[in-house]
């Protein structure tokens, strides 16, 4: 898309919280584009639950123990961030802005936090390197020839990228009913970069192109052999992406990962999953502090971002609501949404009587 094609509507007030870039969005993207980012699968009751568990958990807030200016920052696998909030891997980005990732994650530097980038970019693993200087990370779908997976990695390490996302809950892409209606495939024009350009037309032309797309290039039968295979592959940490179960949670430190993701995929798998806040403190009590717990779906407040980070999570990442302000205002729009984030953090966070991110305990929050 052009920048001229993803000014938003001037009829609509400016956006004062998350949830404001999405209207303006659905202004300015052509309705298959809107109906990718924004569906889940099925009956999309995992999308809407992500967001219904979030307010079941209510705050016991502290006073007189308020400050004025909480510190946000922290530190995560040896990086410092200046906030406990990361920019999951989203595929395709070009989509939503013409600068697609690199745009995102100029973003996510300015606002001194991690950008994790898909494998099914739209622009390459060495150029969204090259187009900002902050913290990357490489997100991974295990390819059927693993060494096509070995060049990834590869390429990763040699472009400084600093750790490995792993994601293990798309053996095979959910039944997403939008993109079915909308018979949509890869849009013209738009190719996975880090795929030599690949459209792989040659499996899209079925009742659901792309998904059939997407999974001519992800591993339909993923094991823990493959994460083991992974961590002895390289150096870099190694997160878990779409862990939800506590026994999974065990496995997966023991095999070597370095850090978790609990995930349901936005609710885009398997419909009907637990709630990722819901399944949290079971995974952060199952791991035991071995290794740092981060969660998705469905924040869209600060008061969400809190609340995970009660409940054991040392840091959480968005999606959807960094793709709407990328189609709105493109590295600019990143940055306010990300600001806007920021800001409300703070407020919340000194309302409910915490100074730093280490003052935030389970006795803070309670399940309703």
């Amino acid at each position: 898309m052009t920048d001229s094609a993803v000014r938003p509507d001037t009829r609509l007030a400016p956006p004062l919280k998350l949830d404001d870039f999405e209207p303006r969005a659905r202004e300015v993207l052509p309705r298959g584009i809107y109906d990718y980012i924004a569906g889940g699968s099925e009956d999309e009751a995992a999308l809407r639950g992500n967001r219904e568990a979030f307010a079941r958990y209510r705050f016991r807030f502290r006073v007189l123990a308020s400050t004025d200016r909480p510190e946000l920052g922290g530190e995560l696998l040896g990086q410092h961030f200046a906030m406990p909030v990361h920019l999951s891997p989203t595929a395709i980005q070009r989509m939503a802005h013409s600068d697609g990732e690199a745009a995102a994650y100029r973003g996510a530097t300015d606002a001194g936090i991690a950008y994790c980038l898909s494998t099914l970019s739209s622009v390459s693993i060495e150029d969204v390197a090259a187009s900002a200087s902050g913290v990357r990370w490489f997100q991974l779908y295990m390819h059927p020839e693993r060494a096509v997976s070995a060049a990834f990695v590869e390429r990763a390490v040699d472009a400084g990228y600093s750790a490995i996302v792993l994601t293990v809950d798309l053996p095979k892409t959910g039944r997403r009913e939008r993109d079915i209606y909308n018979a949509f495939s890869l849009p013209e024009g738009l190719s996975y970069a880090n795929l030599d350009g690949r459209r792989n037309q040659a499996t899209a032309e079925g009742p659901d192109p792309f998904a059939q797309n997407v999974n001519a290039h992800t591993h339909p039968a993923l094991s823990w052999g493959d994460l083991e295979w992974l961590v002895a592959k390289t150096s870099l940490p190694v997160i878990l992406k779409g862990v939800v179960r506590p026994d999974d949670a065990h496995h997966a430190v023991e095999a070597g990962a370095r850090g978790l993701i609990v995930s349901n995929h936005g609710g885009r798998q398997l419909d009907y999953a637990i709630a990722s806040i819901d399944a949290l403190p079971d995974v952060v009590a199952a791991v035991g502090g071995q290794v740092p717990v981060l969660v998705d779906g469905g924040i869209r407040r600060g008061t969400d971002v809190l609340k995970a980070l009660c409940l054991g999570a040392s840091g959480v990442l968005i999606g959807r609501p960094y793709l709407w302000a990328l189609a709105v205002g493109g590295t600019d729009g990143v940055r306010r949404m990300l600001a806007m984030l920021r800001e409300e953090i703070e407020v919340s966070m000194s309302l409910l009587g915490a100074g730093r991110l280490g003052e935030l305990s389970q006795d803070l929050v309670t399940r309703v």
